[in-house]
């Protein structure tokens, strides 16, 4: 998520090159609202992509306008209201609204491509943890399906597509040839 719309700032361009670079070696791609076109409404093409991911990242640069900044967080909170990983990705001078300071960034400095690669790395780990978690919670299949959900869009694992209907018919809401409703 970042500044779509003319004028794009060059920086800006030079950062969403460098996160797809990035993105690309560690085999995730990269999608924005211009990599597709829906015909609808530009909003809801936005809500779909972040609920179809397993990471939302926000670029800010000094040179976004304001306006532009606040859909960008705006888009952030959607995407951490549906237990999405996000990670800010901002220039050095750029300044963060007070409702993010704690919120860890990285910086497009001369570390970024280490920094960026090791943030995407450290999300297969995020992926065994939600894994673990959903396997932890088989009392609870509602809240174990989202963690296996998440594991699913990080890693792409086809095994764990499997393990909600397991889960569910541990439960007895399912069985192999209907569901069950109480």
């Amino acid at each position: 998520m970042t500044r779509l719309g003319k004028p794009v700032p060059k920086e800006v361009t030079e950062i969403r090159k460098a996160i797809g670079v990035v993105c690309k070696n560690c085999k995730f791609t990269v999608i924005d609202a211009s990599t597709q076109n829906s015909g609808r409404d530009f909003l809801l093409k936005i809500w779909k992509q972040i609920a179809s991911t397993p990471l939302v990242i926000g670029v800010v640069h000094e040179k976004i306008p304001p306006s532009t900044q606040s859909n960008i967080y705006y888009e952030l909170g959607i995407a951490q209201a549906l237990g999405k990983e996000t990670i800010i990705v901002k220039s050095p001078t750029s300044a963060i609204p007070s409702d993010f300071v704690r919120t860890e960034y990285i910086e497009f400095d001369t570390k970024f491509n280490r920094s960026f690669s090791n943030y995407l790395k450290g999300l297969k780990e995020q992926a065994e943890h939600y894994e673990l978690m959903a396997d932890q919670l088989e009392n609870n299949p509602v809240l174990s399906i989202d963690y296996l959900k998440r594991a699913f869009l990080i890693t792409g694992e086809t095994r764990l597509r499997k393990k909600p209907k397991n889960c569910l018919m541990k439960q007895g809401w399912i069985t192999e040839q209907k569901i069950v409703l109480n």
